[in-house]
């Protein structure tokens, strides 16, 4: 997964990131966006574009928030979103659920 979204764009959705993005895969869950690891580029994009500082390279990654490679990553399986790999999040648009863990968080 070369690109992780992390805690600092939970209720935020800034969007930024998903507006630049070269191959179209940031995805929007209910409270926040997920990388797709298959479709991302590592092109950094969306980290610059960032206005919250959410977004990390996986191997810049603070170790505390380590979890958020899986977030990202589970997303898009079966059991939780069923997305598996769609190829480009415009024509999916907001998906009507969250990762659990992020469900689960206070809002």
């Amino acid at each position: 997964m070369p690109h992780v979204i992390t805690a600092a764009c939970i209720d935020i959705k800034d969007g930024a990131c998903v507006k630049c993005c070269p191959v179209d895969c940031i995805y929007e869950g209910e409270r926040t966006l997920y990388i797709h690891p298959d479709e991302c580029i590592d092109c950094g994009v969306c980290v610059s574009a960032c206005p919250t500082q959410a977004i990390y390279e996986d191997l810049r990654l603070p170790p505390e928030m380590a979890h958020f490679t899986a977030i990202n990553r589970d997303f898009f399986a079966a059991n939780v979103s069923g997305l598996g790999s769609p190829g480009g999040a415009a024509d999916t648009g907001r998906v009507a659920c969250d990762h659990p863990d992020i469900a689960r968080l206070a809002g």
